[in-house]
This record gives C-alpha cells, sequence and structure tokens, in this order.
C-alpha cells in the first residue's frame, strides 16, 4: 500500500479530552489519534473498558466518540477539521427520537 506523504506540510489541531492533537489534512479522527498516541476513544457501557479503533473502515463501530457534543460518532468515518472538540464516549449513549 502506497504511503501518503503531505508535502505541504500543513497541520490541523483539534482537541481530544482537552489535549491538542494535530493531524494531517485528510486524516480520519481515529487515524490521527491513532498517530498521536492514544489507543482510547470510549469506554464499554457493559464493563467499562476502554475500546479504540479496529476496524478503520466504519463497520465495528470500536472508535465511538463525542464530537462537537454530538456522541456516537465513528471516529474513523469522520475526517478531521480544526477546532474540533472530540471527546472518549463513556458508555452507551441512547439516540434522541
Amino acid at each position: 500500500m502506497p504511503t501518503r506523504i503531505d508535502a505541504s506540510g500543513e497541520r490541523i489541531a483539534f482537541t481530544f479530552d482537552g489535549e491538542t492533537v494535530e493531524a494531517r489534512p485528510g486524516d480520519s479522527v481515529a487515524a490521527a489519534l491513532i498517530a498521536a498516541g492514544f489507543d482510547a476513544t470510549r469506554r464499554s457501557a457493559i464493563s467499562g473498558m476502554a475500546r479504540g479503533p479496529y476496524c478503520m473502515m466504519g463497520v465495528c463501530f470500536d472508535c465511538l466518540v463525542a464530537i462537537d457534543g454530538e456522541p456516537n460518532r465513528q471516529a474513523c468515518m469522520v475526517e478531521v477539521r480544526d477546532g474540533l472538540v472530540v471527546t472518549t464516549q463513556n458508555g452507551a449513549v441512547e439516540a434522541l427520537s
């Protein structure tokens, strides 16, 4: 698989649980978090165990986070934007009707 080289050196900044994270344009939130050394994005509703990105293609839902206050977002399916506020999702969050 070819490696994408970001020749521009441009960086995007967002926060994860209050910490600033830098990413490359085009990265998913999950990819940026992994590159920054974060391995958990949510806590299981049943056991409370930490869970993190696994499939990186939107199938497993292990990378759920809250983005800009909206829970149940798949970090692997959301492209980073400057200023995003991403937080760990703790347990199950019911969908609003």
